[in-house]
């Protein structure tokens, strides 16, 4: 466009000579008008995409709990002020820059938004560096917990932290093109290249043939205008503003339902998804976790059982121990000033399993037994803790009982407990005694371990999470001078102790799919997408949600050993890596594999896992397990991954996937590196998003092919004719211009509007590397179809005008510079307004006939008698809208009094007017032709050749 408004500039001065036509001045300035109309829609996206970012970060740590006037709180970020005492626990934004005062001895930090350095970073209350980025004893704005708890004191906040300087140096960041956005503009590369190339060559048979053959036919200036033809009909000026405004509509329908996109190219890409790796606490399920049985070695008892306790008697004293363990080995906190309120309904700040088991615990209360959670916290004193992460599997307390301060002849030392809870595969060899009911202790042998594994076994197959609660006495173990020993040197010695463990008893828990979850998987699965689950849960209870979801539906669960003995090891010998996926005929198989597994799995196991199944579930995962398992899926079959997730064990697969998917709920760190958040938790919303993704291509698809027969291929035609043939251009450069940037992108935006069509969630997965928005398919229906009808329809209109003007087909063409006064009689007043008309009767053919191809695309198999847009499923009344717009622009277009004078556009005969509706009936007959073959005759060459 600026090529073209510079040479046009040139045309009227100086190359106009001294009465320079201000027709050609008009066309330079509508040029200008494109590039600066353009240049402000691009920057209108670019705002609402900055506007999608910031809606983004308002859901990022909006909160913060503190420590004011000696209690905790949760307050707005917004307010922290200097000096507070800022309390962080893992999955945490920090919120302010912070001076560490208290920290577990497993805390870590992700500074990788701020150093690009993706290993944590350890806590340490000790200065270890000048250099703010470096030392370990401050927590930077922005940065995340990942592990462990600790306390800081505020230092900075807002501008004045490090974040806030690095941000007002380095300023916002830059909106990137789209996936489609790129293939657009390789493919409008290569037509402006191609129009580039015409307009030089018309130049150079200007300058080396028509001006010394014909001196008269057309001046420098008449020749650049002409040929100007070649750039403005060959470049659809308005192919870019459609594309991005497409983007953007579909980006609002998604911020409708509650699905928020970082930058428009999630969106693209969701339409491609062939693989969704889910995590199945908080995303597959509720995450409002409940405690429904616990059981010792001899007697297994269910919530109501408990509860009946309180007032009843007697209890087993059994539960005395078991309420110690749930109650003090809790990462969980319940927030203050929520004392009175009903248990159920207290807000929590911990994981979802501590809430669990901390709401059962405060919640058991049984008088015979003196069980009661205030006395049991009054009366001991945390020493250490080790929280829970997802490496360990457990997380470790050592309490001491607290001395009466009656006096007492019983002068022993307290007794320190160690306090365990975690995974029971985990915790079970470190185990050598167990608990009855009673409280009597027995040898955990072959046979009790055999009795509970059986029980984990029957509680995982429903679908509940296992918990064993353990202990052991620490009174051998010398921890008096427990405060004044290192972190680091107790948690060895946490370690070390961990050993000779009392099972106490196992807990059952449950978590409930979420209702929408499976039918959601089953929309996915129809859509062509392999739906896996990638947990840190127990295999048992992940296969057995899964199978709740709709994620596995097979009797049969293949595992490590059945996967090795597979015909499916040699199938993929040799094969490229692009090969290593499901063909559509083989048979639905499962697998499932831990962690484990997944240590010993090599390339080729990974061919099989990735290429053999169609349903996996990948169990007692760790967070480079999950990254791991995501690398691989994506460098195999030409796969496009999608990763969800909510919790901080899930961001490194998040921001490793093609597209990572966050929980509204979940974790800062989670939101924080998904590209896509469902604000509301709905794992239904997927499915919106892969429609939309789909959507977004198919409707650019159908916008190209509406464009570009008319917008391109026709208004090219008169060009040629004009240059080569010695034809009077049929279409001014004025009317190429208008009728691309206005008609065309008028009628365009209703195709923006269309709604899916019936097969669009029954479609394969779009191969990103193969399938291309524009294909050989694609140009045979511009060129060789469409455009093979119009342009001869269009010209014809321009001959048929000429006839009645009394010159014929041979007096029209070949004529160069015979067109001049006094040629067949005609001065060249008349000559020119025969020009003149002729041009807006080609001009409104194109404007009409592009209602039949308008109507044509809207569909690529259904017959509009099925999809018309005035009523029924495919209603668009944008269509007509669009309809009546195109006609009014034309119509300002012919008798606007200014245009009239300044670009040569003249009123034409009323017939003119009418018979292009019928070449747009035949055109849309055609099309409904080509249809009906296609659906009639589905391996025909005429289907194999449909767009």
């Amino acid at each position: 466009m600026w090529i073209a408004f510079i040479v046009t500039i040139l045309s009227y001065q100086p190359l106009g000579g001294r009465d320079p036509a201000a027709f050609n001045l008009g066309v330079a300035i509508l040029l200008l008008l494109v590039i600066v109309v353009s240049a402000t829609f691009y920057a209108l996206v670019d705002w609402h995409a900055s506007r999608i970012m910031s809606s983004i970060k308002t859901l990022i740590a909006e909160e913060a709990a503190v420590i004011r006037d000696g209690k905790q709180q949760t307050i707005s970020a917004k307010d922290i002020v200097v000096g507070d005492i800022v309390v962080l626990s893992m999955g945490d934004r920090v919120p302010a820059d912070l001076r560490l005062v208290e920290i577990s001895s497993d805390v870590r930090f992700d500074r990788s938004l701020l150093t690009g350095e993706s290993d944590m970073i350890p806590g340490t209350l000790e200065n270890t560096s000048m250099n703010a980025l470096e030392t370990r004893n401050l927590a930077l704005t922005s940065t995340f917990v990942v592990q462990g708890t600790c306390r800081g004191v505020v230092f900075a906040i807002g501008d004045k932290s490090v974040m806030g300087r690095i941000i007002g140096m380095s300023g916002e960041s830059k909106f990137k093109l789209t996936t489609v956005q790129r293939e657009v503009w390789f493919f409008t590369k290569i037509i402006s290249g191609l129009a580039l190339l015409l307009f030089c060559v018309a130049m150079i048979v200007w300058a080396t043939w028509l001006r010394t053959s014909y001196p008269t036919y057309e001046t420098a200036s008449e020749a650049i205008i002409n040929s100007i033809g070649c750039l403005t009909a060959f470049v659809p000026q308005g192919l870019p503003v459609a594309v991005a405004l497409s983007l953007t509509i579909v980006a609002k329908r998604m911020a409708k339902r509650n699905v928020l996109v970082k930058n428009l190219a999630t969106i693209e890409t969701l339409g491609c998804m062939s693989v969704l790796c889910s995590d199945k606490t908080g995303t597959l399920t509720m995450g409002k976790m409940s405690v429904q049985n616990v059981a010792f070695l001899d007697a297994q008892y269910r919530l109501d059982d408990l509860m009946a306790y309180e007032q009843e008697a007697p209890a087993p004293a059994g539960l005395s121990a078991l309420h110690m363990v749930a109650r003090l080995c809790n990462g969980a906190k319940f927030e203050s000033g929520s004392d009175n309120v009903p248990v159920v309904e207290r807000s929590v700040k911990g994981d979802a399993t501590d809430t669990a088991v901390l709401r059962f615990a405060e919640s058991l209360k049984i008088p015979s037994l003196g069980l009661d959670a205030v006395s049991l916290l009054a009366s001991n004193e945390k020493l250490f803790e080790i929280p829970f992460n997802s490496r360990n599997k457990w997380m470790l307390t050592a309490v001491r009982e607290l001395r009466s301060t009656a006096p007492s002849a019983d002068d022993s030392e307290p007794a320190i407990w160690m306090l365990v809870k975690g995974a029971p595969d985990v915790l079970f060899p470190a185990c050598t005694t167990v608990m009855q009911s009673n409280g009597s202790c027995l040898p955990f042998d072959h046979n009790a371990r055999r009795r509970l594994l059986a029980l984990q076994e029957e509680w995982s197959t429903q679908g509940q999470r296992v918990l064993a609660l353990c202990r052991r006495s620490l009174n051998d173990v010398k921890l008096n001078m427990i405060h004044a020993t290192s972190a680091n040197d107790v948690e060895e010695l946490m370690y070390a102790e961990l050993q000779n463990l009392t099972l106490v008893s196992l807990v059952g828990i449950r978590d409930p799919p979420r209702a929408d979850v499976p039918n959601a998987v089953a929309k996915i699965r129809r859509a062509g997408v392999r739906v896996f689950m990638v947990t840190g849960d127990f295999k048992l209870t992940a296969l057995a949600i899964a199978r709740q979801a709709g994620i596995v539906t097979q009797e049969k669960v293949d595992t490590l050993e059945q996967l090795r003995s597979t015909d499916g090891t040699t199938r993929f010998i040799g094969a490229t890596p692009a090969e290593i996926k499901p063909n559509e005929n083989d048979p639905i198989r499962a697998l499932v594999l831990t962690g484990d597994d997944i240590e010993t799995l090599e390339a080729d196991d990974w061919d099989v896992v990735v290429g053999h199944y169609t349903e996996i579930v990948f169990a007692r995962t760790t967070p480079e397990q999950k990254l791991r398992i995501v690398e691989q899926i994506k460098a195999r079959g030409d796969n496009t991954v999608a990763v969800t997730g909510d919790g901080v064990n899930d961001a490194p697969a998040l921001k490793a996937s093609d597209i990572g998917v966050a929980m509204g709920s979940g974790s800062d760190v989670a939101k924080e590196a998904a590209a896509m958040v469902l604000l509301n938790n709905d794992f239904s919303s997927i499915v919106v998003a892969i429609e939309m993704g789909r959507l977004v291509f198919d409707n650019l698809k159908k916008v190209m092919i509406y464009l570009m027969p008319a917008g391109n291929y026709t208004e090219f035609i008169p060009v040629f004719a004009n240059v080569f043939l010695g034809m009077q251009i049929a279409l001014s450069s004025y009317l190429q211009v208008c009728f691309c940037i206005t008609n065309d992108v008028v009628m365009s935006i209703s195709l923006m509007y269309e709604k899916p069509e019936a097969d669009l969630m029954l479609r394969k997965p779009r191969n990103a590397r193969t399938d291309r928005l524009t294909d050989w398919r694609f140009f045979i229906q511009i060129y060789l179809f469409i455009g093979l009808m119009m342009w001869p329809c269009a010209m014809s209109m321009w001959f048929l005008y000429m006839k009645q003007q009394g010159l014929g087909f041979r007096d029209v063409i070949l004529v160069y510079d015979k067109w001049t006064d006094g040629y067949k009689g005609y001065s060249i007043a008349q000559l020119t307004h025969f020009v003149s008309v002729g041009q807006c009767t080609y001009y409104v053919a194109m404007v009409f006939m592009q209602y039949g191809g308008l109507l044509s695309v809207r569909n690529r198999r259904v017959s509009i008698l099925q999809s018309n847009p005035l009523w029924g499923p495919r209603r668009n009344l944008v269509v007509p809208l669009g309809m009546i717009g195109t006609a009014l622009i034309a119509v300002v277009n012919l008798y606007g009094p200014g245009l009239q004078d300044v670009f040569g556009t003249a009123p034409i005969p009323g017939m003119f007017w009418g018979i292009p509706f019928a070449f747009a009936l035949g055109i849309l007959t055609m099309d409904e032709i080509r249809k009906a073959i296609v659906r009639a005759y589905p391996r025909s060459i005429v289907a194999k050749m449909a767009w």
